[in-house]
C-alpha cells in the first residue's frame, strides 16, 4: 500500500451518481480519460485500483485544484473528514468553533436537508460506490480478453476486483449507518442519466452482508496483504460492526455473530502493542509497533498523498490558543475543534489522569464550553501529532501535511465489541471479556492499577470505555445510537443549541437525504422528520 498510496493516477471514473446537483454528462469536463481509453496498458489497472483506495483519503487527482466532488472547500469534502464530522461533531466528543455554513448545526443537532456537510458525506459515500462500480464494469473477463490482457495480469486484476467489492461494501455500510435508505447502484446498472431506485435500510444491510460473505474466502488472508489494503480480517470487521448494530439497522439483534467474527479477528494474529496509547496516532504509526493492532487503515504521507481532508485536518484543526504548533509537527493551528466537559469527565482526575488516553491541553482553556466559537472555550485534544516517537516532525518539512495513517479499524475496538456482545447475550465468557478490557487498560495506565473486575463490566461501562479508547476515530455517533443515548436521551454542551445541552427528537438518529438529490431523483423518499 505504500506503493499504491503514492500512485495518484491519471484515471477517473464517469459514473457521476455522487452529486445530483451536478448535471449528468457522458464526458468528464476536465478531459480525463474514460472507458477503454483509460486502460491502455498494464499500469492503468493498478492506477485505477489505487484510485479506489485513494477515494477514502484524498479529494481528487492532486492536492488541490482537481476535486472529485465540487465543493466550496475541497478539503472539507474528503471521505474521511466528512465521515469524521457526521460521526463526531453531533456527539459529546467534539465541538467546533468555526461558523462555515451549517457546520455548527452538526454540534447542535439542528441540521436540515440542505446542510452542506451532511451532503458532502452522502456525496462522498456515493462517489466511492460509483468509482468501484465503474472499475468492476471495466474489468470483466470479456473486456479484459477483448483488450488482450495477459493471463498473469488478469489473475492480479481478480484480486483487485475482490478488494473493490470490499470498498464498495464499506461505503454502503457508512451510508446505511448515517442515512439509512439510499439510492442503490451496482456495476450491473447502466452508466448515464437514470434515476437510481432507493433501497430500504434492512435490504441494504442484507446486500452488504451478502457481498462480504461472497468475498470472504477470496480476499487475502489476515495480515498477508500490502499495508493499507483490505484483507479477510477487514471483511470480518465490517461484518462484526454490522451485526453489533443489527437491531438498529434491521430490528433484529445478531450478537451471536458478533462473538463469531470478533473471535475470528482475535485469532488472526493481531496484538495490542506494548508501547503507549499515543503511539497509535503519531507520524510513524505505520512502523512504531502500533501497526500490529491495525486491521484496516487509511494511509497518509506528507509528501506523496497530501490532503486537507485526512489526518492533516485531525492535527491542524485541534491546535490553537497557546498550544505550540511545533509540538504537533505542523506549521500552525486552525483553532477549530475541542471537546466537551462530558467527555473530559469520562476520566477520573481529568487534569492529571493516570489514564494515558486522557490527552488534553488545558493551559488557557476552560473545561466548560460557555461559548462555542472561542477556541479557548473547552479543553483541547492532543491525540493526533505529526511527530514520531522521538519527537521528529513528519516528512513534509513545511509542516503543512502530515504522515499519520488513520486506523479505521483496530483490535481495541474488537475487544470492546466482544465484551459488549457477551453482555448482551451473544455468547463468550465474562472472564475473557474482562481480560480483553484489562489488556487495553494496562496499555492506558502503564500498569494494572486501572484494571477492572467482573463486577465492573456493565453495558454502561463499555459505552464509556469505548469513548475513552476510541474517541475521535469515527465511532461515537453509532455507539450512542445503539445505546439510545444520541437524541432523545443524553445531554452534553450545545446539544440542542443550548449551552448546557438538551435532548433532541428521535428522527435525528438518521441524517437527511440531501435536498438536491430529492429534487432530482423522484424515486427517493426523505427520512422521517425532515
Amino acid at each position: 500500500m505504500k506503493t499504491i498510496r503514492l500512485v495518484l493516477a491519471l484515471f477517473a471514473m464517469i459514473a457521476v451518481l455522487h452529486s445530483c446537483e451536478d448535471k449528468l454528462d457522458l464526458q468528464p469536463e476536465d478531459g480525463r480519460l474514460i472507458g477503454d481509453a483509460a486502460f491502455d496498458g498494464p499500469d492503468a489497472y493498478r492506477q485505477a485500483f489505487a484510485k479506489l483506495y485513494a477515494g477514502l483519503g484524498l479529494t481528487g487527482q492532486n492536492t488541490t485544484g482537481s476535486p472529485d466532488i465540487v465543493s466550496d472547500d475541497e478539503g472539507a469534502s474528503a471521505y474521511l473528514r466528512s465521515l469524521w464530522k457526521v460521526q463526531e461533531l453531533p456527539t459529546d466528543e467534539a465541538v467546533i468553533g468555526w461558523n462555515d455554513g451549517g457546520i455548527r448545526n452538526l454540534n447542535y443537532q439542528t441540521w436540515t436537508a440542505g446542510n452542506e456537510f451532511t451532503r458532502a458525506a452522502y456525496s462522498r459515500f456515493m462517489y466511492e460506490v460509483s468509482i468501484v462500480n465503474n472499475f468492476l464494469r471495466e474489468t470483466t473477463d470479456a473486456k479484459l480478453n477483448d483488450r488482450g490482457v495477459s493471463a498473469e495480469l488478469q489473475a492480479e486484476i481478480q484480486d483487485y476486483r475482490v478488494e473493490a467489492r470490499f470498498l464498495r461494501a464499506l461505503a454502503y455500510y457508512h451510508a446505511m449507518d448515517v442515512f439509512g435508505n439510499m439510492p442503490f447502484v451496482t456495476e450491473n446498472d447502466n452508466v448515464g442519466a437514470f434515476l437510481p431506485q432507493q433501497i430500504q435500510r434492512a435490504d441494504l444491510f442484507d446486500y452488504i452482508e451478502s457481498e462480504l460473505l461472497a468475498i470472504e474466502n477470496d480476499i487475502a488472508a489476515p495480515r498477508s496483504n500490502e499495508y493499507g489494503r483490505a484483507d479477510r480480517a477487514a471483511v470480518w470487521m465490517v461484518l462484526a460492526k454490522m451485526y453489533l448494530n443489527s437491531e438498529v439497522y434491521t430490528g433484529t439483534p445478531r450478537y451471536t455473530e458478533v462473538i463469531t467474527y470478533t473471535n475470528n479477528i482475535i485469532g488472526a494474529g493481531y496484538s495490542i502493542p506494548s508501547g503507549p496509547y499515543i503511539n497509535s496516532f503519531l507520524a510513524d504509526n505505520n512502523s512504531n509497533g502500533a501497526q500490529e493492532e491495525v486491521i484496516f487503515t487509511i494511509p497518509f504521507d506528507g509528501l506523496n498523498s497530501q490532503s486537507y481532508g485526512g489526518t492533516t485536518f485531525l492535527v491542524h484543526a485541534p491546535v490553537g490558543g497557546s498550544m505550540p504548533a511545533s509540538d504537533f509537527g505542523i506549521n500552525g493551528g486552525w483553532f477549530g475543534i475541542r471537546t466537551t466537559p462530558t467527555f473530559v469527565e469520562q476520566f477520573p482526575d481529568e487534569e492529571n489522569s493516570a489514564d494515558g488516553r486522557a490527552l488534553f491541553y488545558t493551559d488557557g482553556q476552560t473545561k466548560e464550553v460557555e461559548a462555542i466559537g472561542p477556541f479557548t472555550s473547552g479543553y483541547a485534544v492532543t491525540k493526533w501529532r505529526n511527530v514520531d516517537v522521538n519527537g521528529n516532525q513528519g516528512n513534509d518539512s513545511t509542516g503543512e501535511f502530515v504522515d499519520i495513517d488513520f486506523p479505521m479499524f483496530r483490535l481495541a475496538d474488537v475487544y470492546l465489541m466482544y465484551a459488549e456482545a457477551m453482555l448482551r447475550g451473544g455468547g463468550g465468557t465474562m472472564s475473557t471479556a474482562v481480560d480483553y478490557v484489562n489488556e487495553l487498560r494496562v496499555r492506558a495506565y502503564g500498569d494494572t492499577s486501572g484494571n477492572i473486575t467482573a463486577g465492573d463490566l456493565t453495558l454502561d461501562f463499555i459505552l464509556d470505555e469505548r469513548s475513552r479508547e476510541l474517541y475521535w476515530e469515527c465511532h461515537r455517533r453509532t455507539d450512542l445510537i445503539r445505546y439510545g443515548q444520541f437524541s432523545t436521551q443524553g445531554i452534553w454542551a450545545w446539544k440542542g443549541n443550548v449551552p448546557n445541552g438538551a435532548t433532541t427528537e428521535a428522527f435525528r438518529d438518521l441524517m437527511p437525504i440531501p435536498a438536491n438529490d430529492l429534487g432530482v431523483n423522484t424515486n427517493l423518499t426523505q427520512n422521517p422528520g425532515y
